[in-house]
């Protein structure tokens, strides 16, 4: 019994410890659970939930995740509407670039909004739910993929 509390007090101080010490004012050290950027200026869908199972992408990957290149030029995108099959839980990467900043709203379960920055921006997220969700550009009212999560 004491030899149990003694490791969950060891292991408690080491999730601490990894959460102090962060004097970075931009907040790019964050982990967060919901689907984020990173890359330089990424801005996180913060105030947004993500589904549950999301990854941030500050956290280690503990397999390769699907990687999407996302393309917005002027009023147009690519991919336009691909569908992309995915297994359930397996990261995904969106690995956008952008010649103006913009949002991205993921129809998951519950919905997200990934903001990016012009330039090129990763967004990282995860869908646990079986299902077909669509990720759009509400601005330029195009679906961007259609993630089928199996």
């Amino acid at each position: 019994m004491r030899r149990s509390l003694a490791s969950v007090a060891a292991v408690s101080c080491l999730f601490l410890a990894a959460g102090c010490g962060q004097d970075d004012p931009s907040g790019a050290g964050e982990t967060s659970s919901s689907a984020s950027p990173s890359g330089p200026g990424g801005k996180s869908g913060a105030g947004t939930p993500a589904p549950s199972g999301s990854a941030s992408s500050d956290a280690a990957p503990s397999s390769p995740a699907k990687r999407i290149e996302v393309t917005f030029t002027g009023d147009s995108v690519a991919p336009n509407g691909d569908r992309v099959e995915v297994a359930a839980g397996e990261p995904v990467e969106l690995v956008v670039t952008a010649d103006a900043p913009g949002e991205i709203h993921v129809h998951s379960s519950p919905e997200q909004e990934l903001e990016y920055d012009a330039g090129t921006t990763t967004l990282r997220l995860e869908i646990d739910q079986p299902g077909v969700v669509d990720v759009e550009s509400h601005d330029l009212e195009k679906t961007i993929v259609q993630l089928e999560v199996r």
